[in-house]
Order: C-alpha cells, then sequence, then structure tokens
C-alpha cells in the first residue's frame, strides 16, 4: 500500500470530496454492508480517515473498531472518530498469525502494487474460517476507465473529458497515486494466496456522470458496477 505524502498532505480532501458526493458515499457503504460476511473481529487495512467505518457502525451495526493506515494524517482523522489505528502498510504491517476474523480492504487495493504479497499476509492473519473484503474501483469500469485516462494525461482538465467526467472529479493526487487493478486480478491473486471466493457484490452500475446523483441499491455480481464488493474465505 503507497506510504506517498499525497495522503498525508490532501487527508482534508478525501473526506470533502465524499462531502461533494453523499449520495456515492451512502451507495458504497450500502454495497459494504450487503456484502459484509458475518460477526467477527474486524480489522481495516487501509482504513484512511475512518469514514466508512464510522457511518457503517451508525448505520448498519457493522463495527470495524481497528485499521492499519500508512498515512499520518488520514491516521489522525480516524483516531479522531474512535478507531484504534496503527501505521503501516499493507504489504509491511505485522498482522499477526490467526487474529482476525475479517479484514475489510475498502477503495485500498488499488494502491497496493503487489496484491500477492499483502493478500499473502492476510491469510496467515486471519482464523481459520475467517473473510477478507474487497471493496475497489475495477480498471475495467466506468470510473476505472476515466481515471486511467486522467493519469495518462495528468490532468482532468482536458477536451476529452468535456460531457464525460463527473462535475466532481475525484482529486487528481489520488488518482495519479493508484494501481488500478481489474476485478479479474485481484480474484486471481486471491485464490493464489490461497483464498475462496465466496460471493461478488456491485454498485454505481450508472454511468459516472449519473452516479453522485442517487442512492443505489446493491446487487450481486460484477458485470457492471463500478465498485466492486469481493468476499473470500479462508479454509
Amino acid at each position: 500500500m503507497s506510504d506517498s505524502p499525497t495522503f498525508n498532505l490532501f487527508a482534508n480532501d478525501y473526506d470533502a470530496w465524499f462531502a461533494e458526493n453523499l449520495d456515492l458515499l451512502e451507495s458504497e457503504v450500502r454495497l459494504i454492508a450487503h456484502a459484509w460476511p458475518g460477526d467477527g473481529e474486524a480489522l481495516s487495512v487501509g482504513c484512511g480517515t475512518g469514514l466508512f467505518e464510522t457511518i457503517l457502525a451508525r448505520d448498519h451495526n457493522v463495527h470495524i473498531r481497528n485499521g492499519i493506515e500508512p498515512a499520518e494524517g488520514m491516521a489522525a482523522v480516524a483516531r479522531e472518530r474512535g478507531m484504534n489505528v496503527s501505521i503501516g502498510t499493507a504489504e509491511e504491517a505485522e498482522l499477526g498469525e490467526n487474529t482476525v476474523d475479517i479484514l475489510m480492504y475498502n477503495g485500498s487495493t488499488s494502491y497496493i502494487p503487489d496484491l500477492h504479497k499483502a493478500f499473502l499476509k492476510a491469510h496467515r492473519a486471519l482464523r481459520p474460517g475467517g473473510h477478507i473484503v474487497i471493496v475497489d474501483v475495477p480498471r475495467e469500469s466506468g470510473y476505472g476507465v476515466l481515471y486511467c485516462l486522467a493519469n495518462a494525461l495528468g490532468t482532468w482538465d482536458h477536451p476529452v473529458f468535456d460531457g464525460v467526467k463527473p462535475a466532481a472529479a475525484y482529486p487528481l493526487p489520488f488518482v495519479q497515486a493508484a494501481t488500478w487493478h481489474t476485478t479479474g486480478e485481484r480474484i486471481a491473486a486471491l485464490e493464489a494466496c490461497g483464498f475462496t471466493v465466496v460471493r461478488t457484490a456491485q454498485t454505481l452500475t450508472r454511468h459516472p456522470i449519473n452516479a453522485p446523483h442517487g442512492v443505489e441499491e446493491p446487487k450481486d455480481g460484477h458485470d457492471s458496477g463500478d465498485y466492486v464488493a469481493i468476499v473470500a474465505r479462508r479454509a
């Protein structure tokens, strides 16, 4: 997971962007609640500012009190929201062995270049029968393609985006810090590390221009969503 200074410098921009896109935020939160695999001790890897975890606890009875986050600026906000946060990356943080029931990576796998290394560590950390929940933007989705194009061009201010990009585009520093994986790549990495995928679910199935307008209920599968959840089980 990237420990780039981007997320320290722009920690407030992360929450501010979601404040401009509240329907989109709610759609994504509902996807996580829909896909959540059950009770147990949970850890959020790449918890950011703890925004999602706070809403999940408040509105959906999904409690994730502990987190790992590489950016001190993000972690400070999460701590203010009541989370216990350790500083570290998904690849290098000490997660222990057989220590937790559920690991959540919400939006964080796009900032993990080496998925295999991170998922091997996750497999060791989970108790037998535990679950890993991966929720992220697929590279092949509408948002994913836009982000890859913005990254390649180095700007959102290009005529190619006229009438195409959302009014409140995701901040460019976050786009440029990412490694955008496909859903297939995430599933393959999980299976290579010994996980069995038990379900997928999706939201944001409208064009990115329209996705921020109106809350969308999640549905199973991963064939059309711009935000996809993968739930996999450790034997």
